[in-house]
């Protein structure tokens, strides 16, 4: 890149420092001037904007500033929202979807009436993005929608239409690696049960910078404990519905903080072991990779159901069934599943140690070579609607 140094005089001291004149300037210059022309929505400029401001790592505070001054059409940036640095000194704002296009994270907001606030009455789905591929998409999409059908919610929009606004979040955020969550509630209405109170859903993504857990807990394993909070009968809450009611978890979660432990693992009415408050259990015994059956009244995890094929695969025998605490007590190893741990080890269950064995490490591993090849199969297959 051309630069050349020049001499100014410094406008208070009366003395002459040299700078550096980056020609990167005029290309800066020019890109804002025709981004403020555009026909594109301010959201969209401002996002388009900071990505452009972030890869001209040597622009000057005061070319940025110009630059932005250039854009008036562009709402300014909240310092409450500013939330992510690009590593170079420029810090981004986040962005929420929330019903149809991205808003600022201070203008997030959803009604008091709204019956997911006030009922818990809704469904949502957490979702994980390595390298700008959602992993799974379509299972976690598919299971949405199996939870908003078993609780009479008309979902406001289709496959494609999430996926097309699930993109635009992380490419608003500048999201590589992610977390999202995506909630849907009944929507606003009236005081009262009646779901038909409310005449249309509440839409919402959040997508953040995907924390990694300390590598201490995949060396160490983490700490948990059996819940006297038992897991709600299958018969009156379908487990199968991922709903905004989360109670009967964080209750157990309670429980686990006040133990010092990371996770409970919840038993069900007829104490058998059920799941995690965000996880499913799985340990080794006798050659076997043991997991409680959907029978036990848990959730149908996608990362649960990837490991036991994963599992058949390398040639591991699998049982699903009932399994007391005893069984659990008698384990060689245990580790927990979700979307966002993966295969997470366990080195306590109350007063029981367990090893970091290999089965964990082994499908912890194989899991990973699983996400990458589906990224890498996602990314191979040419450019889509998504812009991977």
């Amino acid at each position: 890149m051309n630069k050349q140094r020049c001499r100014i005089l410094h406008p208070g001291h009366g003395e002459h420092v040299t700078i550096l004149f980056n020609f990167n300037l005029i290309i800066f210059f020019a890109f804002a001037s025709l981004l403020s022309k555009s026909s594109m929505s301010a959201t969209s400029k401002e996002a388009a904007f900071v990505r452009f401001d972030a890869a001209l790592s040597n622009i000057s505070k005061k070319s940025i500033s110009f630059g932005k001054s250039l854009l008036s059409t562009i709402e300014p940036f909240d310092t409450d929202d500013k939330v992510k640095s690009t590593g170079n000194g420029i810090i981004l704002p986040m962005y929420v979807y929330v019903n149809n296009r991205p808003v600022p994270k201070a203008e997030a907001v959803v009604s008091v009436f709204d019956h997911g606030f006030l009922y818990g009455d809704g469904v949502y789905e957490t979702l994980r993005v390595y390298d700008r591929v959602v992993f799974m998409l379509d299972e976690h999409l598919g299971r949405l929608y199996r939870s908003a059908s078993l609780i009479r919610l008309t979902m406001p929009k289709n496959f494609d239409q999430i996926k097309a606004a699930l993109y635009e979040t992380l490419d608003v955020n500048s999201l590589e690696n992610a977390y999202v969550r995506i909630t849907i509630s009944r929507g606003h209405g009236p005081i009262g049960l009646d779901p038909d109170l409310c005449k249309e859903p509440t839409f919402v993504i959040i997508a953040e910078d995907m924390k990694d857990y300390p590598q201490s807990y995949y060396e160490k394993g983490i700490k948990t404990v059996i819940a006297q909070t038992k897991r709600n009968l299958k018969d009156a809450l379908n487990p199968q519905i991922k709903s905004l009611n989360f109670l009967n978890n964080i209750l157990a979660k309670i429980e686990a903080k006040e133990k010092e432990a990371y996770e409970s693992i919840m038993v069900n009415a007829s104490e058998h072991i059920a799941e995690g408050t965000i996880s499913n259990i799985f340990f080794y015994r006798d050659d076997i990779l043991c997991t409680p059956s959907i029978a036990c009244g848990i959730l149908d995890g996608i990362t649960r159901r990837l490991i036991l094929d994963l599992a058949v695969r390398e040639g591991l025998t699998v049982r699903e069934g009932e399994f007391t605490r005893n069984d659990l007590f008698a384990a060689d190893e245990v580790f927990l599943t979700n979307t966002t741990m993966e295969v997470m080890p366990v080195c306590k269950v109350d007063a029981v140690r367990y090893g970091v064995g290999s089965v964990a490490k082994l499908l912890r591993k194989v899991y990973r070579d699983e996400v990458r090849t589906y990224v890498e199969s996602i990314k191979g297959s040419g450019p889509s609607l998504l812009g991977i």
